[in-house]
Parts: C-alpha cells; structure tokens; sequence
C-alpha cells in the first residue's frame, strides 16, 4: 500500500525550503563580498621598513597594519582586506574603490608633515598639531586646511624668524609645508623638486594665533583629504610595493557576467543530464545541487569571505564534486536492484556500502583544497575557501539531504515493484534464487581486458613523460609574471585591435615589450608583458594613456623578483605537501601498495598538464597551481572509487592463491566502476567546457588545465594506479605464496586489504 502522506511530507518540505531560498537569495547574493577581480579595485603586498633601521618586529606591523586602516578610513572604503603577511609584509585589498590612484598615494605616503624656511631647514612637524585638530575650511572662498598647534608661542618665535628673511633680491621669508619631504632631494630652491610641497605662503608679520591655514589649490574634496590624512598621524615605517595588481571595474563587471552565464549554463546541462541519465533518483540530485548551491552562498555571506573570480569556478566545479556523490550512491543502488534486492532493501545497502568510499573521495578533495588555502594568495586562496566550503556542502546534502527525500519516496511503497524508475533495466535484474553476488555481477564491459595490455600503457605513459621532460626543455614553461617579475597589462577596445597597432601604442609610451597577445572573439583586447616593474606612478600615466586611447581603464599588475621566486617555491610546496598528505591518508585508510600508485598517477596527469601548457606556450600563472592541486584532488578522488571496489572485491574472496586471481579482481573492479568514472568526469567536463567557453577570459588558461587534467585522471586511474597496485601485490603474492583479504576479528576491517 502506498503511503502518500510521505510523498506529501516530500512537497511539502521542499516548497518550504524553496520558498526560503526563493525569498532570501536576492538578499544573500546582495550581501556577499566581491572581490576586486569582480568589481574593481586594487590589491598591493608591501614590504615595511623601519625609518631608523631596527628591526620589523610584531609590534611594528601592528601599529603600521593599525595606520593604514585609518588611511582607508580617509578614502571611506567599506570592508577592506589588511594582513600581516610573513617577518616583514602586509596586504591590502581594496574592492570596489574608485580612485584607484588616489587611494594608492593616501596609502603608501607617510603623510609627515613639516614646515622648513627658505633654506629647507626644519622649523616644525606634524608632531606640532593638536591630535585631530585638522579639518577643512575656507579663506577667501577657497577650500583650505585649518590645523590646530599645540604651542602657539613656537609658532610666534617662528614666524618672527621667517618675515625678518629679506624679500629681495630672492623672497626668502617663505614658510614651505612639505608632505613627505625627502632630504637631499627635495628643496624650495629647486622648482623641478617641489612635489611633494603643498603651499609655500609669504611670512610678513608675527602671529600669536594657534591656528594656521594651509593653504593651495585644493578642490574641497582634496582638502578635506589631507584633513583626514594629517588626523590619522604618519606612518611610523616606510613601505615599498612587492607586487600589485589594479583591476577597473568595466574589467570586474564583465567577468561577473560571464562566469555566472558560465555556471549558469553549465549547472543548467548538469541538472538535465542527472534527470535524462538517472531519472527519478536525478530529480532528487536537482532538489539537493539546488540546496547545496544555496547552502554554500549562504555559509559564504555568515563567514564574511570573499567572492573571487576562481571563487565562482570552485562553486562550479562544487556541483560536479555533489554529484559525484550522487552517483557513486545511485549506481550502487542499481547494482543491489540488478543483485534482485527489493527497491528498499537496495536503497538501504546502496546508502551504507557508498559512505565510506564518498568520505575517503572527499577528505582527498579537502586536503589538496586546506594546503592551497595556507600556500595560496589572494584570488587562489578565495578559490581554496569556495572549494573548501562547496566539499563540505556537497557532503551534507548529496550523503544526508539525498538519502532524506528520496528515503521519504522509497519508504511510501510507491517504487515497489518499479525499479525502471532507478534507471535499471527489467533484463538486468537477477533473481535473488541465482545467488549472484557483486563479484559476479556481469557490467557493460565485460568484454574488456584493461590488465592484459597494461605494461603497453606504463611504456606509453614513460614515453610521454621522456618526451614531456624534452619538451619542457627546449620549449620551457611560458611563465607569468606571478612566477619571474615584470608587469602585465590586460586591456579592451571598443573596436578590433592589431598586434602592431597595440605596438605603436607601446612605442609612443616608450614601454619595451616582452610579448604581446591578443584576445577576445574579435580581436578586440590585449594582454601586454612588460619586463619592467612599474611602480605606482609609472602606473598612474599608464592607466591614464591607456584610458584615452582605448576608452577602458586596464588592468595592470605588477611583481618583483623576489615575490615571484616566492610564490614559484611556495607553489612546489603546495604540491609536495598535498602528495605525502594523500599517501599518509591512503597508506592508512588502505594500505601503501595503493597508496604509492595513487601519488604516482596524480603526478604523472599533474606533468602532463604542465607539458601540454609548455607545448602550446600558454602562461603559467599563480591560477595554474590552484588548477593542479584541483586536478590532484579530482584525481586521486577517481583513484579512490576504484581502490576502494578492489578492496571490496577482494574479500569477497577471502583467499587469493593466484596471479590470475588478482588480475580478474583488478579487471572486474574497474568495469564495475568505470560507469561513474565516465559520468563523474563527464559531469565537471560539462562545468569546465561552460567556463571556457563562456567564462570571463582570465580564467581561460585555468579551464584548460582543468580540462586536459580531468580527463587524464581518468586514464590514469583506470590503466596506471589500478594496474601498479596489481603488479606491487602480485610481488607480496610470490612472497607469501597465499593472501588473507579478511583480517582476524581482533582487527579494524579498515586498512587490511
């Protein structure tokens, strides 16, 4: 009898969870953060110096990361970014600001204000003010900055001093106010060297006021500036740019819409092929992606993080992790429909022989995401966090929320007797009389050998590791200026642009260029290396050259050596931490037999990427690594599935005497599996293709690496890890003549094979 009061329970908790999220999503979306990347803005690492050359202690970053926070209080920046990075650095992130200029200048100028004479020398400072006694005001009309001092009778003795100077044949009763003055280098006597001096008023009489004007041709907004700036008190260090990057927010916006037209369109294609593919079991998987989707967002805005370009890839790519989950449980739960269970009893022995191999894929996962998080920088580690974030939702959702609603369907009775609602057909079920186990349960691929030829595969996979290795040699890898130093420029047109015409631009500026590359569909775009690393000023005229010719404000980024030596070693760690951490897990979860050839396989697809980047000469950027230590965690996830079914298999036979034994293990394991390798894989190749077709272009690169990795995780995992695991245990076979695959019962079952 069917129990509809659970199919009603089903509507109506999910019309209730829709409706929440129809009704809370607008807000959400309108609460979380962008990063720059997405609406604009700048980002800079500097290095701190103390002004007397002790030693960068904590409390010197504190107090410096303390007065850069006022600074952005003057540009009423809302939710910067400022962190203390390493011995000696802090960043600052500013999204969204508009004066990109002007906020790098408020920034990085120690604002020490002082009043020399004629002759440059001192007569007071900053120090003289009354603490916030500056604000904006007006004489004559004109926009000024009246400051308070704290002894009025210094003020006098000076200006006694000043107008008694004689006016002829020079004007030499001037009282100059510098911002920053430089000794050596700036002086009243050199008109080319007066930068950094604000007014340089005419002293005639003796004052006993304790009120002074500054005054120049200030806009009221600049005034009210250095108000504020000389308020926050100067900067107790000096501070020098070690990288920047600066994105205008025509840039952030595009990039916007088209990576969600990306994931749009990609999610769209998943949620279809879940429903086409796996049928009632896919509506589910749509009701909890769409949950999962909403839960990740929602635990994004709680966590005040921020939203970056590679952030919305890893939400992406998140769905195809989801639904991963979901088919390794559905295609379980067809193999004990297929064995001639009932649709509950399957339901319930899918669910339980399913957990432990998506637990194991995941902490995987999540482990390559935690060390991209701790090595990572700015944009990379926004996408760490999505990622870390989207494999704990997913979780949630695909294992707890799939199991809840589709318990709630299984439990009314009204699948009984249908199991063509599972996507199995009435001809692939067996009779509970034949005995059949999962073993013995005939697949698709039957037919195919995937041990017989595998020692042609190690010497195909050794070839194209010898000739990758040649490659890297004569062609090297193209690296960004993350990895050497310089400057890149990326830039847009409203019209259709030529290398040579971009060349002549370059020229008139006087820039040397060390490569430039089209982009866009039509030409209309261009991504500009530069050996040279520009600093902020440099980069004011170029952004200001760049905007007059091409109407859109570029972007520029810019690293020094010693931050892109960083990076290109923090980068290698990344990758060798993940490595061990993936042969401790398996080694425990498993055993180290599997746990060697896992590594060896997500290496051998890691350097295939790189070979392939090096061949076609596209660059390497910081964005590259995320996408290897993603491409290890998708890797090692689809080596895992098929371990943890070898193992499975393996005690189903309790002895193994044999060679042919294993092999028949081997092969069986995999055709077993191969299913949900083609539709794991198939699933994110669906989300990567969105993103590369319509994602913005500056995650390009990064879809490829993706791309081509995917697809040799498959390979790798089918016709290497699996076929080394058998030759290492054919050797302990030879060794002990017979092996045990069930432990005694004082042992975990865990870890035995």
């Amino acid at each position: 009898m069917v129990k509809r009061s659970r199919i009603l329970a089903f509507f109506l908790i999910a019309i209730v969870i829709f409706a929440a999220i129809g009704t809370t999503s607008k807000g959400i979306l309108n609460e979380i953060k962008l990063g720059l990347d997405l609406q604009g803005g700048f980002e800079v690492l500097y290095e701190v110096d103390t002004l007397d050359g002790s030693k960068v202690d904590e409390e010197v970053l504190t107090s410096t990361a303390q007065a850069l926070s006022k600074r952005i209080d003057v540009l009423g920046v809302s939710e910067p970014s400022i962190q203390v990075e390493g011995k000696d650095r802090i960043r600052v992130q500013l999204a969204g600001v508009k004066d990109q200029d002007n906020a790098r200048k408020i920034l990085s100028t120690q604002a020490k204000l002082s009043f020399r004479d004629y002759n440059d020398k001192e007569m007071m400072t900053g120090n003289d003010l009354k603490e916030g006694g500056a604000k904006q005001g007006y004489m004559d009309n004109k926009p000024v900055v009246e400051v308070t001092l704290k002894n009025p009778e210094k003020f006098k003795k000076i200006s006694e001093q000043i107008s008694a100077m004689p006016e002829t044949p020079v004007v030499t009763n001037v009282l100059a106010i510098w911002l920053d003055f430089e000794e050596g280098k700036d002086s009243i006597q050199k008109p080319d060297t007066t930068d950094n001096m604000i007014s340089s008023p005419t002293v005639r009489e003796v004052f006993t006021t304790n009120k002074v004007n500054i005054t120049g041709n200030f806009t009221v907004k600049e005034a009210k500036e250095l108000a504020d700036l000389l308020n926050a008190g100067s900067l107790p260090v000096d501070l020098t740019e070690k990288y920047s990057t600066s994105v205008g927010a025509q840039f952030g916006e595009k990039a916007l819409q088209d990576t969600v037209l990306a994931g749009v369109i990609g999610i769209a294609a998943i949620f279809l092929f879940m429903l086409v593919y796996y049928r009632f079991p896919g509506f589910i998987a749509v009701v909890t992606l769409s949950i999962y989707i909403f839960l990740t967002l929602l635990v994004f805005d709680w966590m005040h993080a921020v939203l970056t370009l590679p952030g919305i890839a890893a939400l992406i790519l998140g769905v195809g992790m989801a639904v991963d989950a979901n088919i390794i449980t559905y295609e379980r739960i067809k193999d004990e429909l297929k064995l001639g269970r009932s649709v509950k009893a399957a339901f319930k022995e899918g669910n339980k022989n399913s957990l432990a191999t998506i637990t194991d894929a995941n902490l995987t996962t999540l482990l390559a995401a935690g060390v991209l998080f701790v090595y990572g920088t700015s944009s990379v580690k926004g996408f760490a966090t999505t990622l870390i974030i989207s494999i704990l939702m997913s979780f949630i959702t695909a294992v707890y929320g799939t199991r809840f609603f589709m318990g709630l369907w299984v439990n009314s009775n009204i699948f009984n007797n249908h199991p063509g609602w599972f996507g199995t057909r009435k001809k692939d079920i067996h009779s509970l009389a034949e005995k059949k186990t999962l073993y013995t349960l005939p697949t698709h691929f039957d037919k195919f050998d995937f041990v017989k030829h595998r020692k042609k595969f190690y010497a195909f996979s050794i070839a194209l590791t010898v000739i990758g290795i040649i490659f890297l040699f004569v062609f090297k890898l193209n690296l960004g200026i993350d990895f050497t130093s310089g400057t890149r420029v990326d830039f847009t047109s409203e019209k259709s642009l030529t290398q040579e015409q971009i060349e002549a631009d370059f020229d008139k500026l006087g820039y040397e260029r060390e490569s430039i590359v089209l982009s866009g569909t039509n030409n209309e775009g261009g991504i500009v290396r530069l050996n040279e690393e520009l600093n902020k000023e440099e980069i004011s005229d170029l952004k200001k050259e760049f905007t007059a010719l091409y109407n859109t404000e570029p972007n520029i980024s810019t690293v020094s050596s010693a931050v892109g030596k960083e990076l290109a070693k923090n980068a290698m760690k990344a990758v060798g931490i993940a490595s061990l951490g993936i042969i401790l897990y398996v080694s425990i979860r498993f055993e180290w037999r599997m746990a060697l050839p896992a590594v060896v396989s997500l290496l051998h697809d890691a350097f295939f990427v790189i070979t392939i980047f090096s061949v076609l000469g596209l660059e390497v950027d910081i964005t590259f690594i995320a996408a290897i230590l993603t491409i290890v965690g998708y890797s090692i996830n689809d080596t895992i599935v098929t371990f943890d079914r070898i193992r499975e298999n393996m005690r189903s036979k309790k002895k193994i005497k044999t060679t042919e034994e294993l092999v028949e293990i081997v092969n069986i394991s995999i055709r077993q599996t191969l299913t949900r390798s083609i539709n794991t894989v198939l699933t994110v190749l669906i989300a990567v293709i969105a993103l590369m077709i319509f994602g913005s272009e500056s995650i390009r690169n990064f879809s490829i690496a993706l791309l081509i990795g995917m697809l040799c995780g498959v390979y790798s995992s089918i016709f290497i890890a699996s076929q080394f695991w058998l030759d290492l245990k054919n050797k302990e076979l030879k060794q002990k003549g017979t092996l045990k695959t069930v432990p005694d019962e004082k042992k975990s079952l865990e870890g035995q094979v």
